[in-house]
């Protein structure tokens, strides 16, 4: 029987209770056994840190409770109390406890060592590992600060449609939506017929909110979309995912400047958030960096205080260019910068982190805006140490002719972005924003060196087991 009343083990990390009785349930971490006394380290996952009850052999159950496996589901009642220990300031003399669910010696995670390869196929159960448990009370962390930051600038949630008939990016790279009967599929003329599917036309899984939040920012001034995308590209890599979370702020009377400065705002933001209401998670997670000779904080509270660089795209060739290294993949005027070139300019060239911006027309989407030039557009990505991109935005473009010749340059269905022309017609304003994808900010923050551990369920080429 669960009870009722239970005092979390953040509640009691936080708030002085010492000399009071309260009732705490969780999950076994570990069990030290003596003559008189054994220690229970006791987990509930509201923080990083294991709480310690202190079990006397009074304890009308005491051997059972003392042979208690990992994993093991268990509520104590009994009084808070000064610890005597090192690494802890309070601990539990335990009156009474309950066993709730016993493990066996087949539960999947003991204390050896466990592959993160491992873990993924058993996603169900790695939010009760220590490292698990940082990653995602922090991601929930950085969510919250995304609505925080925003909703302190002025800006409104919008929910933007998961469903769409439009391609934002002009990849094709969509998963299709259809009630139709794949075994009996209609046709007409030797095509399927999506005029009898559910919607009257071909839809799909959206890959971006950003259309619709153009939309909604010519009416409410401020917008920002946070919410799942989905991208059907074939990659098997460490930096993709087929569905993830994205947000994407969008901004009337804005121009490629104020994007540059909200963009750098919200990601020393999102840093402050983890490194204050996510402190032992840090710290946790940064003893694991310095393992790998990395440091964690140190990297992150760079980022924090310093003023990001910003030069041009044209300028960040030339920098790599001149630099004299090897790289896996050409960097010439024209093609797109590669993550080893941006590692270069953030981690070697400037030491901090960059904003690029003016990148060749061909190199980005459609509805960025065109520069004088006619070869560049007010595109940016903001660069940081150790990932590389981590933003990616524009300045839209906000001229009905000059949006028409592009989507006709580049042979796209002018009919289905109809409406989309329409706000270039009626009241038409400079506008800006960005997309910056959770899962990266996440794994940047925590050093997680693979997307599909800082989502608690990966989306990728074959797996969609749980």
């Amino acid at each position: 029987m669960i009870l009722k009343q239970i005092t979390t083990m953040r509640e009691i990390f936080t708030n002085d209770l010492v000399g009071r009785e309260v009732l705490i349930a969780g999950w076994v971490r570990s069990v030290r056994k003596g003559k008189q006394f054994s220690f229970v380290a006791l987990n509930d996952g509201s923080t990083q840190e294991n709480f310690q009850i202190v079990v006397d052999q009074k304890l009308s159950n005491y051997e059972e409770i003392s042979g208690l496996l990992l994993g093991t589901s268990v509520q104590f009642r009994g009084m808070l109390v000064k610890s005597q220990g090192k690494g802890q300031t309070i601990e539990m003399q335990a009156t009474s406890a309950t066993i709730v669910c016993k493990t066996g010696e087949d539960f999947p995670l003991q204390k050896k060592a466990t592959s993160y390869e491992y873990l993924r196929e058993i996603a169900h159960l790695r939010p009760r590992t220590q490292t698990f448990g940082a990653v995602f009370r922090l991601r929930s962390i950085l969510s919250f600060a995304t609505h925080e930051f925003f909703t302190k600038r002025g800006s409104y949630y919008l929910h933007s449609s998961i469903i769409t008939a439009v391609d934002a990016e002009g990849a094709g790279e969509m998963f299709n939506v259809t009630t139709l009967d794949l075994n009996k599929l209609p046709t007409s003329g030797g095509r399927v017929d999506y005029s009898q599917d559910y919607f009257g036309k071909k839809t799909n899984l959206t890959v971006s909110g950003q259309l619709g939040g153009e939309c909604f920012a010519m009416g409410l001034g401020k917008v920002y979309t946070f919410g799942p995308t989905f991208r059907s590209e074939n990659s098997n890599t460490a930096r993709h995912l087929a569905e993830f979370w994205m947000i994407e702020p969008e901004v009337a009377f804005a121009d490629l400047d104020d994007n540059a400065v909200l963009g750098a705002d919200y990601v020393k933001y999102l840093i402050s958030a983890a490194l204050t209401h996510g402190a032992k998670e840090m710290e946790f997670l940064d003893k694991l960096a310095k393992e790998q000779g990395e440091n964690l904080i140190a990297n992150l509270e760079l980022v924090r205080d310093r003023d990001f660089v910003r030069i041009t795209y044209t300028e960040a060739v030339e920098l790599v260019k001149k630099s004299g290294k090897k790289f896996e993949y050409a960097c010439d005027w024209g093609l797109e910068l590669q993550t080893e070139h941006e590692r270069y300019l953030t981690d070697v060239h400037f030491k901090g982190p960059v904003i690029v911006t003016d990148y060749p027309k061909q190199c980005k989407a459609f509805y960025m805006k065109q520069n004088d030039d006619g070869k560049t557009v007010r595109a940016m990505d903001i660069l940081v140490p150790g990932v590389g991109e981590i933003i990616g935005g524009s300045q839209r473009e906000d001229d009905y002719q000059k949006l028409m010749q592009r989507v006709e340059e580049l042979k796209m269905n002018k009919e289905s972005l109809w409406w989309y022309f329409d706000l270039r017609r009626f009241g038409s304003v400079p506008h800006a924003g960005f997309g910056l994808g959770l899962e990266r900010a996440v794994m940047y923050i925590t050093g997680m060196k693979n997307i599909r551990d800082v989502v608690p369920f990966p989306r990728t080429p074959k797996n969609a087991d749980f």
